[in-house]
Formats: C-alpha cells, sequence, structure tokens
C-alpha cells in the first residue's frame, strides 16, 4: 500500500513547540525599518569568528584573546604541554602536496595558521580535515565559557586551533566596507542539522516515542545532567594519547530531541523510500529518518502575515532529478530544513511555491536577483562545493562565491531597499575564544562570522552587540510585525535569566532615517 506525505507521515508528525501565538503580534516595524523591503540570508558552513576574522581590523579577535583559553586544556584538566598531532592529516586525501599527521606533531600550545608561511603553508584552495561538530562536544569544549577543551574533545587533534589569514579573502573587503558583527553566535550547540532548525523555527526537532522506534540505537548517553557524553572506560586519558571515546554519541537526546544529524522525512534524502513506495518518500524504518515535524517556523508565520519568501537551495533541482551522488554538487539533504516540516511536503502548495532551486553555482537565484524579482525574504544555501564546510569545501572557492553573490546584489533592481546577512550555520568544530552568553538547553553555541550588507548597513563598522542566528528571525520579527516564535521567547527569557543582555535584532549595525 502507497502512502501520501500528507496522510501516511502525518501519523508520525512531531511538535517540539506549543501552537504559536495568536495573531497580532505586538512588535511593529518603525525606527526606519520599513525603508528595507527585501531581506536576503546567505548560509554558509562551518567556521568559527577567529578561524577567519581572528585578525580583522577593531575586532575582537586572536589578540584580545586571554591565555586562559589559548592554551588547551587536557581532559583531566592540565594544561597540555603542546598540541597533539592532526589524527589523520591536516589534507584530505587527494590534496597536493599532502599535510601528513607527522608533519603537525610536536605544535606549541596555541593557535596556529594554517594558511601562512610561519604555519602549516596550507593554501586556502586545499580541503582541510573535517572535525566534530556535535551537540554535546561543543558543550564539552567550551567549558562552562572558558573555551580551553577544543583539542581535548575534538576528533582531530591540534586541527581546531587553526586559523586563516582572512585579509587576501575577498569577504574580508566587503565585511570593510560594510558591518562586522563580532559577537554573533551560532543559534545551537553543535551541528549544522540542529542550526539550520534553528534558523528557522528557533526550535530543537523531535522524535516521539523514539525509544520505541527504530531510531532507538541514536539515543545518546550522558552525564546525569544531560550537559555532556559519558565517556568509555577505554577512552585515552590523554587528548595526546588520541581522540575521545564515549559510551555512546548518538543523534538524539535520552528524551528524544534531535539534535545531530538526522534525515528528511521526504525526498531529497539520504534515506530512500521503503520498497514499493511513495518515492517522495524516505523510509521511516531507517533509524535516521526523522518524523515530519508540525512546529511553527518564520516561513509559517510570514505567510500568514502576506510576506513573501523562498528558500533557495543550490543544486536543489539537479539532485531531484540525478540524486545525491554527485560530487560536482556536494548536496547536503540536512541543509534544507524546511524539507523536514509536514506543511512542505510533497505534493503541498507551500512547497511548489517556497522551496526553490538556487540553480548550480547559484545560477538560478542570481538570475532572480538580476531580474529584480526576489520575494521579500530569502534564504539561501550554497551547494556544498562551495559553502567552505571542512572535510569536502575549500575557503577560496566559497569566499569567491559569496563574493559574487554581492557584487550582484548590490547591482539588482532591488538593492537600494536591501538587507543581505552572511552568516554560517556554525563553527565547524573550530576554536573561539568568546564564551557565548548562557541561555537555555540549546544554545547558544560558538561564536561565527556575520557581516551585514546594507545601504542601510553602518560603514567601516564593527558591531560588537550580541547576537545569536536568532537575531535574524528577530529582525523579521520586527520589520514585519509577525509572530513571535516560541522559541525566540524562550531564548530572550533564558539570555535574561542568566543576567545576560539582551540579543539584538540587527538594528544596532543599520543607519536608518527615522
Amino acid at each position: 500500500m502507497r502512502r501520501t506525505p500528507q496522510a501516511g507521515l502525518a501519523l508520525l508528525a512531531a511538535c517540539a513547540f506549543a501552537p504559536p501565538p495568536a495573531a497580532g503580534a505586538t512588535a511593529v516595524a518603525g525606527h526606519g525599518l520599513e525603508q528595507i523591503q527585501t531581506v536576503v540570508v546567505i548560509y554558509d558552513e562551518n567556521r568559527s569568528f577567529d578561524s577567519l576574522y581572528g585578525r580583522f581590523p577593531g575586532a575582537d579577535g586572536l589578540a584580545q584573546a586571554p591565555e586562559s583559553a589559548r592554551l588547551q586544556r587536557d581532559r583531566n584538566g592540565e594544561v597540555l604541554p603542546e598540541l597533539p598531532p592532526v589524527w589523520g592529516g591536516v589534507t584530505m586525501p587527494g590534496v597536493t602536496p599532502p599535510v601528513t599527521q607527522a608533519m603537525s606533531a610536536h605544535l606549541p600550545n596555541a593557535p596556529f595558521s594554517v594558511d601562512g608561511k610561519n604555519g602549516l603553508n596550507v593554501p586556502d584552495s586545499a580541503v582541510t580535515a573535517d572535525l566534530w561538530h556535535r551537540f554535546y562536544q561543543n558543550q564539552m569544549q567550551i567549558d562552562g565559557g572558558l573555551n580551553d577543551k577544543f583539542v581535548a574533545w575534538s576528533d582531530v587533534g591540534a586541527m581546531p586551533m587553526g586559523n586563516w589569514d582572512g585579509s587576501h579573502m575577498k569577504m574580508w573587503g566587503i565585511a570593510r566596507r560594510y558591518t562586522l558583527a563580532d559577537h554573533f553566535f551560532m543559534g545551537a550547540f553543535g551541528s549544522s542539522f540542529m542550526n539550520h532548525q534553528w534558523l528557522i523555527c528557533s526550535c530543537v526537532a523531535f522524535y516521539p516515542h523514539a525509544d520505541q522506534s527504530p531510531a532507538q540505537p541514536l539515543i545518546a548517553v550522558t552525564t546525569a545532567d544531560g550537559r555532556a557524553l559519558q565517556v568509555a572506560a577505554n577512552a585515552p586519558e590523554s587528548a595526546l594519547g588520541g581522540p575521545p571515546k564515549f559510551v555512546h554519541d548518538g543523534n538524539l537526546t535520552p528524551d528524544f530531541y534531535a539534535v545531530n544529524t538526522m534525515q528528511p522525512p521526504y525526498q531529497p534524502s539520504e534515506n530512500p523510500p521503503a520498497p514499493g513506495d511513495d518515492p517522495a518518500l524516505a523510509d521511516p524504518a531507517k533509524k535516521t529518518t526523522l518524523p515530519p515535524q508540525t512546529a511553527p517556523t518564520i516561513g509559517d508565520v510570514m505567510t500568514r502575515a502576506g510576506v513573501s519568501w523562498a528558500w533557495y537551495s543550490g543544486g536543489w533541482d539537479y539532485v531531484l532529478t540525478h540524486g545525491l551522488r554527485s560530487r560536482e554538487v556536494q548536496f547536503q539533504t540536512h541543509h534544507q530544513p524546511f524539507n523536514y516540516f509536514l506543511a512542505y511536503a510533497p505534493g503541498t502548495a507551500a512547497r511548489r511555491e517556497h522551496l526553490r532551486d538556487g540553480g548550480m553555482a547559484g545560477a538560478a537565484l542570481l538570475a532572480d536577483i538580476d531580474a529584480g524579482r526576489l520575494p521579500q525574504v530569502s534564504f539561501y544555501k550554497p551547494q556544498g562545493t562551495l559553502n567552505e564546510h571542512s572535510g569536502y569545501a575549500d575557503i577560496m572557492s566559497g569566499d569567491a562565491h559569496l563574493a559574487n553573490l554581492i557584487e550582484h546584489l548590490e547591482r539588482s533592481p532591488q538593492w537600494g531597499h536591501m538587507l543581505v546577512i552572511v552568516t554560517y550555520d556554525e563553527n565547524g568544530g573550530l576554536w573561539d575564544h568568546v564564551a557565548p552568553p548562557k541561555g537555555d538547553r540549546w544554545g547558544p553555541g560558538s561564536r561565527v562570522p556575520a557581516i551585514i550588507i546594507s545601504p542601510f548597513a553602518k560603514r567601516g563598522f564593527v558591531d560588537h552587540t550580541p547576537y545569536d542566528s536568532g537575531s535574524i528571525l528577530r529582525f523579521l520579527t520586527r520589520r514585519f510585525s509577525l509572530d513571535v516564535l516560541p522559541g525566540l521567547q524562550a531564548r530572550d527569557a533564558a539570555i535574561a535569566a542568566h543576567g545576560n543582555a539582551p540579543l539584538g535584532d540587527l538594528s544596532n549595525a543599520l543607519a536608518l532615517g527615522k
């Protein structure tokens, strides 16, 4: 029997938060925000602030890092005498010339240059080793705000302490012309999957009754406080002896929230359809297939308010036609967060209208930019080969792609009333010295770069206002008088309860007439 996306998978639909508040939110645009008529959010991959912008003039960067954060501590809390080698090597297989594990041995216990001639001299065009960037490990690395255990709880030894000289990057030049936010934090601890969910709903995906489902083997074993993984008895005592081992690192919390990568219930998904089932679905019997989510998203509230919007995915149409096994695209299924939600299931009008193809190398998005036909709000996710993710993409290609997008946006017929935010989903396991503000169970996590680009952006400005990726949603909520998502309310309350300054809505980066 074939199931339809709306009927069959609806039986497993999961909601992580309460329903949205009644229509008529109290937020108002005001303060000149109505001058901004088009918003573009570009979401790149896996770089911490210090790793790319640590030398940016006027920013809270490497020179401001206290010794207590620069000196990495071992798992027992003692200062490491040196950094361990980069387990498996700095460069990925096939990169020429290779930088091997042995070549990275005996680095001093300090941040080091990956691309500099006084460092490892790895060009920005080379693909370097991927790092753990997972929910529990990120919290263990942050170590209560000390940021001194990034090496201890990594799977690649010294690599978290690597940084790149961004001064020759094209986006560095764009940041110098507009506003660089140097206290912008990833919304959630850990993974790309979770931070994409956070960007669209300020919520965490949920798998109901996971302990009675195919996903049961994915439930993590944690310490009593639920903030860390339980270390295995046979784990190396020191980071110098090898990566840590855990009793069980999983994708789900013990109370069934999905915090590490799960697969969407709809195609494209890493999990194929069940034999004889609807080809638009993913097999729910696979342990990583997440049931459809029903929490309210920013897309839902924008639609309800009559705000036009779209999520552009680079290579979306290509993979729907040709499948996922193309190195030309490196499409990552968990980078399309709306594909996890029942409201955007295959066959729905909402999916056809809002989940758009960005094209190969962003060609479809560029066509809409040049023609002046962007909706009021656009999200863009570059294809994997251009998103800067360690392990399968390089910095130089992604930097050039971002800069090309900005050049087109600056020439767009819509530019005069546009706001562009370029940021990164998460830190990719790379060290940063600034402690994230204490919030709720889910974050904020480590600091990431963010650039605010607009005719209304303050020029040559470094914005020290504390933000997280939810600040993008705060801005949209204020500008378009949207209902406030429950997750935003919860995060703001948690930040206040810890005595931290409220997280901003990006307006401090703007110079708007009243």
